[in-house]
């Protein structure tokens, strides 16, 4: 029995969440322990609060992961690809909203500095998260399948 649209959404925010946890963390802490030149991260599991609630960075983090995992949970279906391939896509995206459309929201510089180093390590941190959304939104949905 295939999966209704309120499912997929609700596996998509599950999955995003869940990513935030594991593969964007991983990507996140790889690149704090290389500690490359223009690469540098701090550790990974932010507790800093955050605007205007002063919710610790993490929680916020898996909140918009999450809702972008419901959106990508909605979208996905009808793209005829793997799931985490359409995932890594969903990190390009994510990158290019925080360039644009969360800087803009935030009053902050467009592309922040259009530093190359920038660039790469919010692609890497995000794309990885995005290939997580689609591994673990495919497991979740295959869980699903078989319980119906």
């Amino acid at each position: 029995m295939p999966l209704r649209t309120p499912a997929w959404i609700a596996l998509g925010f599950l999955a995003g969440a869940l990513s935030v946890l594991t593969f964007h963390a991983a990507m996140w802490e790889a690149l704090h322990l290389m500690s490359l030149p223009g690469l540098r991260m701090p550790a990974p599991y932010p507790m800093n609060p955050t605007q205007p609630f002063g919710v610790p960075a993490i929680v916020s983090l898996c909140f918009w992961g999450g809702l972008y995992g419901a959106v990508f949970g909605l979208v996905a279906p009808r793209i005829d690809l793997p799931l985490p391939a359409t995932g890594f896509l969903l990190g390009i995206v994510a990158v290019l909203v925080g360039a644009t459309v969360v800087a803009a929201l935030k009053h902050q510089q467009l592309f922040e500095d259009g530093s190359l180093n920038n660039w790469a390590r919010d692609l890497l941190v995000n794309c990885f998260w995005g290939i997580g959304v689609g591994v673990i939104l495919s497991l979740l949905t295959r869980r699903a399948r078989v319980r119906s």
